[in-house]
């Protein structure tokens, strides 16, 4: 018998193989489309097994529960918002061992010596900056992935993962654009995930309100982390104000566009509308800096 060429059985008659696998004889065949299946190709069904393949197009052809902002009802982890967790975590540690790592990704309108500006030579910054932390101060990556953490894990269940994703993304861009906008000083240099963790603060609220929760606590944090950009000369509160704007546009139009067939992308276009108003923002700030 030469390699691969399933043996006869008893009978004389070919054993049955594995079609993903046809160097493998198996007697045990799928309980849905009756192929054999190896071992690599069984899953456990309600009764016997399926192959691989029958698992897959269950899988696919299985109707997508959304709940009621289109997101669609997973359980389990926040893949997201750990995912961002792990980002921020990662870059910090680099910019402990290398000086660097802050140098090339910070954001300021300006740079120090005015030579040339960073949003118009380098508009990535203006959300690579959001990754990044102070190396100086622990507590403020500890804050910020604290108010991650515990946002995240009610936004992104309901808004789904790629909403909300959207959602901290625009409200780290429109941190950066408060800067821009606000700063008295475009040469000073501004990293941290404030802006964003702002915007899902703001996103909290409109959800709250759509949803008809009492939102009493969540302006009180608001006010409190907002008065703080105002009494502690590192915090950026341009950021802030700039994310929570963001972030509350941005689940003012998730929460609001009404239910339908065409809800996703109503709320996809409504997003989009969001980052070309930054985007605007971003060029009218620029034209006012002093190069």
């Amino acid at each position: 018998m030469s390699y691969g060429v399933p043996a006869p059985d008893a009978g004389g008659q070919a054993a049955p193989v594995c079609p993903r696998h046809p160097d493998r004889i198996s007697y045990v065949r799928c309980q849905r489309c009756g192929r054999p299946a190896c071992p690599e190709c069984q899953r456990p069904a309600a009764v016997g097994f399926q192959c691989v393949d029958c698992v897959r197009e269950q899988a696919a052809n299985a109707p997508v529960h959304r709940n009621a902002f289109g997101g669609v009802v997973r359980g389990g982890t926040c893949v997201v918002t750990y995912t961002l967790m792990g980002i921020c975590g990662v870059l910090f540690l680099l910019q402990l061992v290398l000086p660097g790592v802050t140098n090339a990704f910070i954001y300021a309108p300006v740079f120090t010596a005015g030579v040339e500006g960073v949003v118009p030579a380098e508009p990535w910054r203006m959300l690579t900056a959001a990754f990044l932390h102070s190396p100086t101060s622990y507590l403020h990556i500890a804050f910020n992935m604290y108010a991650l953490f515990i946002l995240g894990k009610v936004l992104e269940p309901a808004l789904g993962r790629a909403r909300f994703l959207a959602l901290y993304l625009i409200s780290a861009l429109g941190g950066s654009v408060g800067v821009l906008l606000l700063s008295g000083s475009p040469g000073q240099g501004v990293v941290g995930a404030s802006g964003a963790v702002f915007g899902l603060f703001g996103a909290l609220f409109i959800v709250q309100r759509k949803r008809g929760g009492d939102v009493r606590q969540i302006v009180v944090l608001i006010a409190i982390n907002a008065a703080l950009g105002f009494f502690v000369p590192s915090i950026a509160w341009q950021a802030h104000l700039g994310g929570l704007v963001a972030g509350a546009a941005c689940a003012a139009v998730i929460a609001y566009v009404p239910r339908g067939p065409r809800q996703a992308q109503l709320q996809w276009l409504g997003l989009g509308a969001v980052v070309v108003l930054l985007v605007l923002l971003t060029l009218l700030g620029v034209s006012l800096l002093p190069f």
